[in-house]
């Protein structure tokens, strides 16, 4: 198993458990919800193919989902983002040149440029999470909330994850 197999399955494991135990309990004003769990597909290696991705992502949700007794919400949604990932990132990296590391973070991409991704993955994952809950239960301005704060909270936790484990990569790389 290569090194970063072995990180991207530890990173899988630590953000399934962050989720069920800590962030699951994380709502700010009965509104935002934090899904730090998508950082995991975030940071796949750009390389990766797409039905790779996606089953590493059904995976992510469904292991989610079995902790935190969602009855298939996140396993859907996840598998959606996986899905898009790679268009969304072309979005703001045109090219396969532009991406000097294979996987995308702060210091490769850029701050700006990351930030726009990490907040463009988080909208899309918490539209579609909201979306699936409101087949069941439907007041439109607060699904708006719910879409907004949850983007919001849920991007600003994962670009500090990310800036605190940047710092980390480049402090050992030195």
């Amino acid at each position: 198993m290569s090194k970063t197999s072995l990180q991207f399955t530890l990173m899988f494991i630590v953000m399934v458990i962050a989720q069920s135990v800590i962030f699951n309990r994380l709502v700010l004003f009965s509104v935002a919800l934090a899904f730090v769990f998508i950082y995991f597909i975030i940071k796949l290696p750009v390389t990766l193919g797409a039905s790779k991705v996606m089953a590493l992502s059904f995976l992510l949700g469904l292991c989610v989902d079995i902790f935190s007794d969602t009855p298939g919400i996140n396993s859907l949604a996840c598998t959606c983002l996986g899905g898009c990932r790679h268009t969304v990132l072309r979005l703001y990296v045109p090219r396969e040149d532009d991406v000097t590391h294979r996987i995308p973070s702060m210091r490769t991409l850029g701050a700006a440029v990351f930030s726009k991704y990490v907040v463009t993955m988080s909208l899309f994952y918490c539209l579609m999470v909201t979306l699936i809950e409101a087949f069941a239960f439907f007041h439109p301005l607060l699904m708006l909330e719910r879409i907004v704060a949850s983007t919001l909270l849920t991007s600003l936790l994962i670009l500090g994850i990310d800036s605190i484990s940047s710092r980390s990569e480049f402090a050992s790389a030195s």
